[in-house]
This record gives structure tokens, C-alpha cells and sequence, in this order.
């Protein structure tokens, strides 16, 4: 067993809100940090997690597997089991987000022109990134295509909602996100979480701005309020 693999074992009990696995030959053990939190497991529970960590303790020569079911890795692990083009490299993971229970964003690429690689880790019928969803226990999963061009991979990250444009500042690694006004609290998400993501995913700071507030911004942009000094006005009388 190797860090960055997945392995299934079964559980065993309950410490501290840490659960100890079955693995066979070596005991596992899944942190209450690396638990999804809306996870309760019960006696023989199967359990399929990513091998965070391969402990050897120095006195009892015992090794002991460190486990992670909120690790992104364990996302990127699972898509290859379900996904046989992503395993054969056909189609690649470029980039993983996650808030871990809640909500997934991957972005994949490929070089086959013929491929859809969106639509090919979805699968047929979303059978295949449904199978993924029920082993995160509901976890959602947003897939999107990655692009060269960084405003069209922006654009994508940020599904599901519309963008109008995107605006990069020249001096930072930051670019204005013009949504329409209906579309904007669907751009930033519950608490944030879709702008967070699609940044996180990118690697880019983004600004989600309606197109009204955007207007407003290019106007004040345009005709800065210049504040008459006590001086100047004293002068004219």
C-alpha cells in the first residue's frame, strides 16, 4: 500500500471521533478531520478511502495507514477508477477544487480532438460522475472544460452560471467577471462558495461583478469625483 492510493477496509471502532479500519494486514485510521462531515458509520461499514500517510511506529515496527476521504487526491483517485479514459491519460485532470462534503470543481482537458472530455467523465446518462457523487456521499461535482485561453476557463469554472466577459488587470494575476444582474448570486453561490472554487480552480482572484455594477464601476472609472478643496472655493467668491 502506497501514499496516494485508494484502498477499501472496514470499520472497526470509534476513538475519540477517529475510526479505525480493518485493512487485512495493517490497521487504518481515518481522522475525524478527514471525514466528511455527514458521514456516520456504523460496525463493518465499508469504507473506501485515499492513503494519506504510511506510519511505521520505530518501537513496534506496526504499520499503520493514515486516511483521507476529504483529500482532493481522493477525487482525482476516484474519477480514474470510473473513468476508464482519464486512467489510459486519453484525458487529463489539470486542476481539482474542493470543499470537501459540499461541492467539487475539476477541470479536465484533452488532446482528441473527437473527444468530449466533459461528457466523457460525466458518462452516459451522468452514470459515471453520479457513481462518484454517491461514494462523496452527495458531494457535488462540477466538471468543466479546461482552456489555453484563461477567459474561457474562467468562464467555464464558473458554472453553472452565464458570463458576459472577463477583464484581466494588467499588473495582477485579478480579473473583473461581468455577469448579468439575474445571474449574480448564482456567479458568487451559497456563501461564496462557487466564486471561491472557480478561483481556487483557475488560480486566478475574481472580482463578480452585474452588469449594472460594472457600468457604474466604468462611469466612476471615467468621471472620478474630484472633492472641491476649502481653497479653491474661497477663491472663486
Amino acid at each position: 500500500a502506497k501514499e496516494g492510493e485508494i484502498i477499501i477496509g472496514y470499520y472497526q471502532r470509534k476513538k475519540n471521533d477517529n475510526i479505525y479500519v480493518d485493512l487485512g494486514k495493517v490497521e487504518g485510521l481515518l481522522p475525524r478531520k478527514f471525514q466528511l462531515p455527514q458521514e456516520i458509520y456504523h460496525p463493518n461499514d465499508r469504507i473506501k478511502a485515499l492513503i494519506k500517510e504510511v506510519k511505521k511506529h520505530r518501537q513496534s515496527n506496526v504499520v499503520q495507514l493514515i486516511l483521507s476521504r476529504t483529500d482532493p487526491d481522493f477525487v482525482r483517485r476516484l474519477m480514474e477508477l470510473e473513468v476508464p479514459e482519464i486512467y489510459d491519460g486519453v484525458v487529463e485532470i489539470v486542476s481539482i477544487a474542493r470543499e470537501a462534503g459540499d461541492r467539487a470543481k475539476v477541470a479536465v482537458r484533452t488532446n482528441d480532438a473527437n473527444l468530449d472530455p466533459v461528457g466523457t467523465c460525466v458518462g452516459p446518462r451522468g452514470q459515471r460522475v453520479h457513481n462518484i457523487v454517491e461514494e462523496l456521499n452527495g458531494e457535488n461535482m462540477d466538471i468543466v472544460e479546461w482552456n489555453e485561453d484563461p477567459a474561457v476557463y474562467i468562464k467555464n469554472a464558473l458554472n453553472p452560471a452565464q458570463v458576459i466577459k472577463v477583464e484581466f488587470n494588467e499588473d495582477s494575476n485579478g480579473c473583473i467577471v461581468i455577469v448579468p444582474d439575474h445571474q449574480l448570486s448564482l456567479a458568487i453561490g451559497k456563501r461564496g462558495q462557487n466564486a471561491r472554487l472557480a478561483a481556487k480552480l483557475t488560480g486566478y482572484r475574481i472580482d463578480i461583478k452585474s452588469e449594472t455594477a460594472y457600468e457604474e464601476y466604468l462611469e466612476n472609472l471615467a468621471n472620478p469625483v474630484v472633492e472641491e478643496t476649502e481653497e479653491a472655493s474661497s477663491e472663486e467668491e
